[in-house]
């Protein structure tokens, strides 16, 4: 063979390994790339907004502080209030469930959307997102073509259908966010003389004009990165599922960075959790005297898993690794929690606080963990309960009797409602609100239910339920489940065949809402097959039940 013969065939060989080992090379180089293109500085102190040094009034007398705690990817089970707990009764969330005895548990709250920006966006506006065409989450336009590639490699039995040239014509993923002509409860608050504060996760945009700063917090400290410690951290402990699309999708992007108030990206001080909580303790010091509003978004217990060594130390008695480090990282959650009603406790502030905590949507089948949504079936992504019955409570010492149980369903839309009526805040007068005060609920001021219809849409998976009856369509499938929840509830009855026409009934009710939807602002690029019944590490069999997730 010739030099320039055996030269090409040397050449070809390297570009088809390179080719078949395309997404393991995006995966190693891109945070390397990322550093270079778009370096992270040093960690920076925090320049909160200070009220008054001396409080006019005292907090009984002023209108309450609110702090909004919501988690990311948390299923029902994930706090021992629950079923006892992720860990099988061993991990155990005191501070959640002191929340919940001290005030009122939501037994079938429900999240406004399987799956986070969408229910972010219904959270903060009190409408369904739909109704402003937030329909689908914000993606990177490579997104779709490393889904591609990683089923051309793995080649799994059930394929995700990826529309590549809707995908291209995606614009840059900060443009991705919601309209800035909603009014979120930030700036309703604000208007009505609270300090807003914003720590964590936001999803609704990064482009100026979409950011928190820009929709009503007058702080906000952002987190831009999605590491909880950098990767090679002496003090963390990692988890990763590489076989597993979306896990290999978070490492290959994650970075350990945050902003403030629209900075050049900054590195956090310590495990982001820990970080988040202390940064928040020091908005509820500086605006003790004046009445606050704190969105307090943690990134946890959303993969990449990550855990502080010290809170993985105190589960050693898992002998699961991925679940001894998810374990630790409720631990951090529920710590933090803690902290936060301590704090406000020492400055005499609990009473007259109002604290709501919930969880964007279900857990997650790709940590690959069989009971954190138990009782319920599904995950993340899918419409079944284990995607959008969530973690639901308020704290509310001088309105909310403690241990109340409230069992009719509520839904994140009402947040939104509740607060601002909590405030004495004036409503948006010019669109519909989806959501309702549940005060007078909760407190037994007000008779009936909050909802006699909710409504769950995301492409082509929609959702109703109606007094107690929930459908659930796929109509990329031309599939319908139909459930009875109160003899139900864990959704094993599958009454579609037997009821025609109560399905009938509820396929007019999503018709009619769907008609006053907008459109998508922008459109799906990839449909996700996700296994009902089964975490993405379990093997699959032919007669597994399973539904299309559209983004």
């Amino acid at each position: 063979m010739s030099k320039l013969g055996l030269t090409l065939g040397v050449l070809v060989s390297l570009c088809a390994v390179t080719w078949h080992n395309r997404v393991d090379l995006l995966v190693w180089g891109a945070p390397i790339l990322r550093q270079v293109v778009s370096p992270v500085a040093e960690n920076e102190p925090i320049d909160w907004a200070s009220g008054p040094a001396v409080a006019e009034m005292p907090p009984a007398d002023r209108p309450p502080n609110i702090i909004l705690i919501l988690t990311d990817d948390m299923g029902f089970n994930d706090i021992s209030l629950h079923n006892g707990g992720a860990g099988d009764g061993t991990v155990l969330t005191p501070h959640i469930d002191a929340l919940a005895h001290a005030g009122v548990t939501f037994a079938n709250g429900y999240a406004a959307n399987a799956i986070c920006a969408p229910s972010r966006a219904s959270l903060v506006t009190g409408r369904y997102s739909t109704r402003f065409g937030f329909e689908f989450t914000p993606v990177f336009r490579v997104g779709a073509t490393l889904i591609q590639w990683m089923q051309d490699v793995d080649q799994p039995p059930l394929r995700a259908l990826v529309d590549a040239e809707a995908a291209r014509s995606l614009p840059p993923m900060i443009e991705l966010g919601m309209p800035p002509e909603e009014v979120t409860i930030a700036e309703v608050l604000k208007d009505a003389g609270y300090y807003t504060a914003h720590i964590g996760k936001w999803h609704l945009g990064g482009a100026p004009g979409l950011r928190p700063e820009d929709q009503g917090f007058d702080d906000s400290l952002y987190m831009e990165g999605l590491y909880y410690l950098p990767e090679d951290h002496p003090d963390v402990v990692n988890a990763r599922r590489d076989a597993e699309t979306i896990d290999r999708m978070v490492w290959a992007s994650a970075h350990y960075a945050v902003e403030f108030n629209g900075s050049e990206p900054f590195e956090p001080d310590g495990y982001l959790t820990d970080y988040f909580t202390r940064e928040a303790l020091r908005v509820i010091d500086n605006n003790r005297h004046r009445p606050f509003f704190l969105f307090l978004s943690h990134w946890g217990i959303h993969n990449p898993l990550q855990a502080t060594r010290a809170d993985y130390d105190r589960y050693a008695h898992i002998e699961d690794h991925h679940l001894r480090v998810y374990s630790a990282m409720i631990h951090s959650v529920d710590r933090s929690v803690g902290e936060i009603v301590a704090r406000l406790a020492a400055l005499g502030l609990d009473e007259n606080t109002l604290i709501v905590f919930t969880s964007d949507n279900g857990g997650a089948s790709y940590v690959q963990l069989a009971d954190v949504n138990k009782p319920y079936r599904g995950w993340k992504l899918t419409h079944f309960e284990g995607g959008l019955h969530v973690p639901f409570m308020a704290r509310w010492p001088a309105r909310i009797q403690a241990g109340t149980v409230y069992q009719a369903p509520v839904h994140h839309v009402d947040v939104f409602q509740t607060i601002a009526a909590a405030a004495g805040a004036s409503l948006p007068q010019n669109r519909k609100l989806d959501g309702v005060d549940l005060m007078p609920f909760v407190v037994g001021d007000l008779p009936g239910v909050p909802h006699e219809t909710l409504f769950w849409r995301q492409g082509h998976q929609q959702t109703v339920l109606h007094n107690s009856w929930k459908l659930i369509r796929s109509q990329h499938m031309d599939k319908r489940w139909l459930f009875y929840l109160p003899d139900d509830p864990t959704e094993r009855n599958d009454l579609a065949e037997s009821s025609p026409t109560m399905v009938a009934e509820l396929e007019a009710l999503l018709d009619t809402h769907n008609a006053a939807q907008a459109p998508p602002m922008w459109p799906s690029v990839v449909d996700l097959p996700q296994r009902i019944d089964k975490h993405g590490g379990q093997a699959y069999e032919h007669d597994d039940e399973y539904i299309y997730w559209p983004n």
